[in-house]
């Protein structure tokens, strides 16, 4: 199936509230100590992120940052739309970015596989040539009952830059700079790591949106994902249905995750908050949160976003299948 032209999608684009990094900082070292025993928040250098344990295609996060979301989940349920296919490298170009890093979480590219996948976008664009480290996980073998299933992660080779249906990335010029980094510890609180920061941003700047963008990498412990199998032969009409079609594995460290959060919808019917994580052994999929609580050690780095671009807004919308 051919993607989408951009020429004839609703494409818009909002400015986020940018505070000062260091006053996000502070936010953030005091917020997140009610939901983790450890908490160390600073204002830091990027490491090289293309290097273990991120393995991302760019060393950095920092340059014209942005937050993308394509699509939504009323693409996907009640009933799949299967033409709502995306060229990411092609979108890349529509924006006129170049050099350009987009990473995130979606859903796979199903025609590249024939099956319905989860996505852990990682591509960049530089002079033109694509740079594809973006993973797809599946459900494995297809068919497979709930509970009785397991799952495979690919890497996407450079030719294959589609995404279908839905997803939420960090759009930047993949440069070094300095980025937000939090360490956590040892959860002690119920909000999950992602979760626990976009709450505890939300707290502090209330209608001023906020949106963050970035990596982080579950080092020690253990975490529940969810992996989509096949499309629903059936309708999915709420969240327990929805529920009741994924299926759920834990999955064991370290699992570096890329996505986005943001503090408020801005009417454009947005996923507040949406990271995938893919491994180096095989495990991967959409982050939910770490079972082995006591153990949980959390890296992250983010960057502040200047602005949404919205894509292919859904016209008719829900609230099925935001987790």
């Amino acid at each position: 199936m051919s993607s989408l032209d951009y020429a004839q999608l609703p494409i818009a684009e909002k400015p986020l509230f940018v505070p000062p990094v260091e006053e996000v900082v502070d936010v953030l070292s005091r917020g997140l100590k009610s939901n983790f025993a450890t908490v160390e928040v600073s204002a830091a250098p990027c490491p090289d992120l293309t290097q273990a344990p991120f393995f991302l295609t760019s060393t950095g996060l920092s340059g014209n940052e942005k937050l993308v979301e394509i699509g939504g989940p009323p693409y996907l349920v009640p009933k799949i739309q299967r033409d709502k296919l995306y060229d990411l490298a092609q979108l890349v170009r529509h924006l006129q970015r170049d050099p350009a890093f987009l990473a995130g979480a979606g859903a796979g590219p199903w025609p590249h596989i024939g099956v319905n996948c989860e996505g852990i976008i990682n591509l960049s664009l530089r002079n033109g040539t694509v740079d594809q480290g973006t993973r797809i996980v599946s459900v494995e073998p297809v068919g497979a009952p709930k509970g009785k299933s397991g799952y495979l992660q690919r890497q996407l080779p450079a030719s294959e830059t589609r995404t279908a249906l839905l997803g939420n990335y960090l759009l930047s010029d993949g440069l070094p700079g300095q980025v937000i980094k939090v360490v956590a510890k040892n959860r002690t609180g119920e909000a999950n790591f992602i979760t626990s920061i976009r709450e505890t941003l939300k707290k502090h700047y209330g209608d001023k949106v906020v949106g963050l963008g970035g990596t982080f990498v579950l080092l020690e412990g253990k975490v529940k994902h969810h992996v989509m199998p096949d499309f629903s032969a059936h309708a999915l009409c709420s969240d327990d249905d929805v529920d009741a079609w994924l299926h759920y594995f834990e999955m064991r460290a370290p699992i570096t995750h890329v996505g986005t959060l943001v503090t408020g919808d801005m009417g454009l019917d947005l996923r507040v908050q949406h990271f995938h994580g893919f491994s180096q052994h095989g495990d991967g999929g959409h982050y939910h949160y770490d079972t082995t609580p006591a153990a949980a050690h959390y890296e992250g780095y983010f960057v502040l976003a200047r602005s949404l671009v919205r894509v292919d807004q859904p016209k008719e919308t829900h609230a099925v299948g935001r987790d």
